[in-house]
């Protein structure tokens, strides 16, 4: 089976250590003391999603930029709230102000990489961007394979399509990933009333109106899904919607109209923020395509000793070898 075959399976790496740093105690150390809770569960995170979906090639997605200034420029509010100095809510970016991530996590991040670099996971990244828009882009771009985007981020839902190209779905694990629920075009539509024929944008355009107060979104005033939801299903998306705002004989109450024309130059920005990137300049660490066996062996053994992570990365191991002996 070649490269550019099989399943594509994009994690968004920064979603999913943050749960496991959460789900794993943090009283489970390393012999030398150091938390390893987050390179614990998230390495059998991966193990799992691996035996799961089976795919044929891997990659972990990562923040460069978790605010990139872009949005913040069009939003300023935009994720102000995690930021370590809220004072600085004007700025952008971690070039000038960190976010706020547990004390413990923030040296396990490195454990992590080390890890995947030692089993020969490829990890992606795109200079100045967020990993939402390095998962916009490798699912845009693939040609071949089937893709499966894995994320605790609805956001991410608007990547969704049957075609063109191959499909895209999104796992979301937001409740965890035993409640794990695998999204298409039509789970999309039936879940949260949009157009199944634009599932994946018209999502977008609804987070867009509704807002979304986790990213500092505030939305259009007085429209919760529900309303944005009947909106996005009249007219098929948000474009054509701000358009029946300016036309008298378009199907909108005067109230409704007040409001939209009121926010419009919100949603004009906020489209920036919530639409991500889908042509992003990504670098890849390695070959996407998932090894059979670890790249190097020896040096993920000592890792696994030293992270006290060893019945983890045993399994991930074996999903590898497992996974790998069933696809090719």
């Amino acid at each position: 089976m070649s490269e550019r075959s099989g399943r594509l399976l994009l994690l968004d790496g920064a979603s999913l250590w943050f749960r496991a740093f959460y789900a794993v105690p943090d009283s489970i150390r390393a012999p030398d003391g150091r938390a390893v809770n987050a390179v614990r569960g998230f390495t059998d995170m991966v193990a799992a999603l691996i035996t799961m979906h089976t795919p044929t090639r891997l990659a972990v997605c990562l923040d460069l930029d978790w605010r990139p200034a872009f949005r913040v420029a069009a939003v300023p509010s935009y994720k102000a709230h995690r930021l370590a100095d809220p004072d600085a809510a004007a700025g952008g970016g971690p070039a000038e102000h960190a976010e706020e991530v547990p004390d413990l996590l923030t040296p396990q991040v490195d454990m992590i990489l080390d890890v995947l670099d030692a089993a020969g996971i490829a990890t992606a990244g795109a200079i100045g961007l967020e990993a939402d828009d390095v998962l916009g882009t490798l699912a845009t771009r693939e040609s071949a394979a089937e893709v499966i985007v894995v994320s605790g981020d609805r956001d991410l839902l608007q990547l969704v399509r049957d075609e063109p190209g191959p499909p895209v779905r999104v796992f979301y694990v937001g409740r965890g990933l035993a409640k794990g629920e695998l999204f298409g075009p039509v789970e999309v539509a039936e879940k949260y009333g949009v157009p199944v024929a634009n599932a994946g944008p018209a999502y977008a355009d609804l987070a867009t109106l509704r807002g979304d107060a986790s990213d500092g979104l505030p939305g259009v005033k007085g429209i919760g899904e529900k309303g944005a939801s009947t909106l996005i299903l009249r007219f098929g998306s948000l474009a054509a919607l701000r358009v029946a705002v300016t036309d008298p004989a378009a199907d909108l109450a005067k109230g409704m109209r007040a409001k939209l024309a009121a926010a419009d130059d919100y949603l004009a920005a906020a489209t920036t923020v919530v639409h991500v990137v889908r042509d992003a300049d990504v670098e890849m660490s390695r070959s996407d395509l998932l090894p059979a066996v670890p790249v190097d062996r020896p040096r993920l053994d000592r890792l696994a000793a030293e992270y006290n992570a060893a019945n983890p990365v045993a399994r991930l191991i074996e999903a590898m070898r497992v996974v790998a002996a069933g696809t090719r």
